[in-house]
């Protein structure tokens, strides 16, 4: 960050009481700078079965903002999001697709609910986020992490390009191990504290129990892919995704999901982790998201989940949005529904994304 260029500029920094967040804060008062703060509410006032973080993460977020002289004003967004992302994530299990709930909290939440409440009076608005921006050839462009497993294009890559603009992302450039060493130097209250691995938000909520909640339970019968022996019971198909082996359950394991029959709720699964079935090379895409209105390349990279791999392949243009994916590597759990993101041949540009339609 440049102080030069920050100078003037209204800043809102989304502070979650995390340790990302935090030293985002830092960031800006090593500057100078004292951004406002703001706590955007997901769970709701009443007490109720979900085990939510809310207050802690308030207690971490309000001792950090005063730490370094910060107003912290909390927004609530509470109905827009079960409205907007819950509606999209239940929606897609029950047609049988793997959503991707963080993708859109992104671009409804952060960046679009919170804009339409407070962003919209401020020029910037900076998250935890590792991700960068670059100015190539007079664009602002999304561009990857130097941490390849905490990089998180891949959950940008489906905002727009005007919350791209607005967006900055002030510990984008370093590594996770170098957050924590200047949360643990600065003392934050925070530093120690435990990386999120729940839903974006949701804190501690259970992704199962989530689903459960809205969906409910429909029993349907596991059977093994090569016999079409009846191996066991599921309590419903939107429970389960393609090349998932954790937490399945089912006896004389381990088994892992290779395909599902969403009308007769019937999930199948194969012993071996690499049965053909299980890989694809070439796959379908469709309403691909340009972030900044540039379309990729033909020689590229692509992710289909949140892994520290990049697979080269070129990109075939259908029109309309529709792409077919000709991967150089057998990739294993493509799944209907999840995002395909694209970035350049240097896993550098992340063009935006689209969902695989196989």
């Amino acid at each position: 960050m440049n102080r030069n260029e920050l100078e003037g500029k209204r800043i809102a920094v989304l502070l979650s009481g995390g340790v990302d967040s935090s030293v985002v804060v830092y960031e800006f008062a090593q500057l100078g700078l004292h951004p406002d703060c703001f706590y955007i509410k997901i769970g709701s006032d009443e007490k109720d079965e979900w085990d939510c973080s809310m207050e802690e993460d308030m207690e971490m977020a309000t001792a950090v903002a005063h730490k370094y002289g910060c107003k912290l004003e909390v927004v609530d967004c509470h109905h827009e999001y079960w409205d907007q992302v819950t509606k999209y994530t239940m929606d897609k299990v029950k047609a049988g697709l793997t959503p991707n709930p963080d993708v859109m909290c992104n671009r409804l939440i952060k960046f679009g609910a919170f804009h339409e409440k407070r962003g919209h009076d401020y020029d910037l608005i900076a998250t935890g986020h590792y991700a960068q921006t670059e100015m190539i050839d007079g664009q602002k462009w999304l561009v990857t992490s130097p941490d390849p497993v905490k990089d998180q294009t891949d959950f940008l890559a489906q905002i727009y390009d005007w919350q791209l603009q607005k967006a900055i992302f002030p510990i984008g450039h370093y590594v996770k191990d170098e957050v924590r060493q200047i949360a643990e130097r600065e003392h934050l209250v925070n530093a120690k504290r435990k990386d999120s691995q729940g839903i974006c938000f949701l804190g501690k909520i259970n992704y199962t129990d989530y689903i459960k909640m809205y969906v409910g339970e429909q029993k349907g019968d596991v059977l093994e892919l090569e016999t079409g022996k009846r191996i066991g019971q599921h309590n419903g198909h939107w429970f389960y995704t393609i090349g998932q082996r954790k937490g399945l359950g089912f006896g004389g394991g381990p088994w892992f999901i290779v395909k599902k029959d969403i009308e007769k709720n019937i999930l199948y699964v194969s012993h071996g982790y690499d049965p053909d079935t299980a890989y694809k090379q070439d796959f379908p895409i469709h309403g691909f998201h340009s972030i900044n209105g540039e379309m990729p390349e033909r020689e590229i990279t692509f992710k289909i989940r949140h892994t520290p791999e990049y697979h080269p392949a070129t990109l075939e243009d259908l029109g309309d949005g529709r792409y077919m994916v000709h991967s150089q590597d057998r990739i294993h759990g493509v799944a209907p529904g999840q995002f395909c993101v694209i970035y350049d041949n240097r896993h550098h540009r992340c063009y935006g994304s689209g969902e695989i339609t196989i």
